[in-house]
């Protein structure tokens, strides 16, 4: 027992400096912890110097960006909190449609992260670095002054932008989709939604439920009990999902203040002094958002009567119209629907009526999918009902989930869902020693690279996810299309561009001597491998041989053999290039985050320049 006494005040008397410095190796549950053993540790490990280590352990932010977050929340605690919500989000997310691609990168913004949208496009004579890269917002995740995540989903209708507030749910650190729900919730304490700002009710085993305190306890195990008897979004079927979350988005959003239509995030530190003035313009806008989400400030469409919280539709008097149907053992009809919209015609009367809409379309195709399978158990019914769906809560609104689910891939490229609401997390390949060329890379077709010409004055844009695989002892590396700045798509979403074995050098010699700026190329390396062509029509891609290039400055280029086209890349940092891009309008709410439809045109944003070139340039190697 001395000897305890003893290392504990050994431990106190560390100046909080050090302690700061020795804390990087512990983590934020461990840190938690040990403040619950005595009220001087306590004291201790509240140092506003031991969270801002933690955060810069994180590695989000850089030290800079990290004081200058804390300006904008109580303390550095409540922003390392923020940080290790808002961590799994960050990233390359994709999805399939439309085929000429579909990333959105997350990133951090102020105090929040921004998901933004690379659009399919043309690079000027400015090229990749020099020249704007077009994009548009998809979400925003933004943290209150206490940490409390905030998800703003954006979308423009009729030439109107809007944001569509909700709620953020991180169900596991290792996500690999973003899936945009219909969440109930229950409401407690004069309508307070529950939820819990503890570490230890974060999603994850690391911090586990014992560390907070008795009130915590009892608030996460409330959270548990509902988790455990919701219903998924999911389960649904399509159309109710997708007409559910047009009912949600229609009610919620709100229009976007003139004077709050500013930047996302600050640009690039060249310019200290434009730096400082594009934080100031980002603190300004995000106060009035969060004012907005929490007071319903220019909301078009929210009746301030039905909630206590704008993000959220209370559904009391929709389960009594339910029930009142249920017990009458019919559905209401059309006449029904009328007259109740005569009596009220508010916008939770419209609300309502929209509800019974889409609960009778699910009650007709659920009954009738179960009449035609009435030998078979409730179990084996493919989808859910949408009123046992809208039981589960006495409010809905919308939710950002974060989920790790299974998924197969074929060369690097997820395998995806047709149906969800998603965005699929993209994994970026780390390079190291025995694989320095993963990552992600972009770049057009021709030499020297990124040059215009008269006739020519765009090239088309790619980015290329390249990554290592292994089979039958020998290496290769692949490069995965995900954008292509085409005016029409020639090969799928997430094909191989090319395939070079690593373990093969190449014998070809490289066709010019100088670059754009006149000076001798050097070939570092060159590998045989194959590039992409025509096929067995659009979803079997054929290939052609070729060799990839390794040259001075970091480029890659890869050129066709017989055809002698070249597709020339460098390594891209995409935060970089987007904090000097431009915006462009984004598309409705739910197309916005994902676009289901197929299409192999671009459906982002039209073409600043009509050029043919990179159609001309494939023609030629397929």
């Amino acid at each position: 027992m001395v000897s305890e006494r003893r290392d504990l005040s050994l431990i106190q008397a560390i100046p909080d400096d050090i302690f700061a410095i020795v804390s990087r190796s512990l983590s934020p549950r461990d840190v938690c912890n040990l403040g619950l053993c005595s009220r001087s540790l306590y004291t201790l490990v509240e140092s506003e110097k031991v969270w801002l280590s933690q955060c810069e352990a994180l590695g989000i932010l850089i030290a800079k960006d990290l004081v200058e977050w804390r300006k904008g929340v109580s303390s550095y605690k409540v922003l390392c909190r923020f940080l290790l919500n808002v961590q799994p989000l960050l990233g390359i997310w994709v999805h399939q449609n439309p085929e000429l691609g579909n990333v959105v990168y997350a990133m951090p913004g102020f105090i929040s992260v921004v998901g933004c949208r690379i659009i399919p496009q043309e690079l000027g004579p400015l090229g990749i670095e020099d020249g704007p890269i077009l994009w548009a917002p998809v979400f925003e995740v933004i943290g209150d002054f206490d940490g409390s995540p905030i998800f703003l989903l954006h979308g423009r209708e009729k030439g109107t932008e809007y944001f569509f507030p909700g709620s953020v749910r991180v169900s596991d650190r290792n996500c690999n989709v973003l899936l945009l729900e219909v969440e109930p919730r229950l409401l407690r304490n004069g309508g307070k939604l529950v939820y819990s700002k503890s570490f230890a009710h974060y999603p994850e085993k690391e911090y586990p439920i014992e560390i907070c305190r008795t009130d915590s306890v009892l608030r996460s195990q409330r959270v548990l009990v509902q988790n455990q008897s919701r219903l998924p979004f999911g389960r649904l079927g399509f159309s109710d999902r997708r007409k559910l979350l047009e009912v949600i988005t229609s009610q919620v959003r709100q229009k976007l203040p003139d004077h709050a239509n500013g930047p996302l995030f600050p640009r690039l530190r060249d310019d200290e002094e434009s730096f400082q003035k594009d934080l100031k313009l980002i603190a300004e806008r995000r106060s009035l958002l969060l004012q907005s989400c929490k007071l319903g400030g220019g909301h078009t469409d929210w009746d301030p009567d039905q909630s206590s919280d704008p993000t959220q539709l209370q559904l009391s008097e929709i389960w009594k119209s339910f029930d009142r149907s249920a017990s009458a053992s019919k559905i209401p009809t059309e006449d029904d629907d009328s007259e109740a919209c005569l009596k009220k015609k508010t916008l939770g009367g419209y609300f309502r009526s929209s509800i019974r809409q889409i609960l009778r379309k699910s009650n007709s195709f659920n009954g009738s999918h179960s009449s035609q399978k009435s030998g078979s158990s409730s179990s084996e019914v493919k989808h859910a009902q949408l009123h046992e769906f809208l039981k589960s809560g006495d409010t809905i609104g919308l939710s950002l989930n974060a989920s790790n689910i299974k998924l197969s891939s074929y060369r690097a490229w997820p395998n995806m869902h047709d149906s969800r609401f998603a965005l699929y997390k993209l994994p970026l390949r780390v390079p190291r020693a025995d694989q320095e060329y993963a990552g992600l890379w972009g770049g057009t077709f021709g030499w020297p690279p990124g040059k215009p010409t008269e006739d020519k004055p765009g090239k088309a844009l790619f980015f290329l996810m390249l990554s290592y695989e292994e089979s039958q002892g020998r290496h290769f590396l692949i490069a995965t299309k995900i954008l292509e700045g085409t005016h029409y798509v020639l090969h799928p979403n997430g094909s191989a561009m090319f395939i070079v074995n690593i373990d093969q050098p190449s014998e070809d010699i490289f066709p010019w001597n100088t670059d754009a700026a006149g000076h001798p190329v050097m070939v570092e390396n060159a590998f045989s491998g194959e590039g992409i062509a025509n096929g067995y029509g659009f979803r079997y891609p054929g290939a052609k041989p070729g060799s990839l290039y390794v040259i001075q400055n970091g480029l890659l280029a890869f050129i066709w053999k017989e055809s002698k086209a070249v597709l020339t890349l460098q390594r891209l940092n995409l935060q970089d290039l987007l904090k000097k891009g431009e915006r462009v309008p984004a598309l409705s709410a739910t197309s916005n985050f994902s676009y289901l439809t197929k299409s192999y045109s671009n459906v982002f944003a039209g073409f600043s320049h009509s050029s043919t070139y990179l159609s001309s340039q494939r023609q030629r190697h397929v």
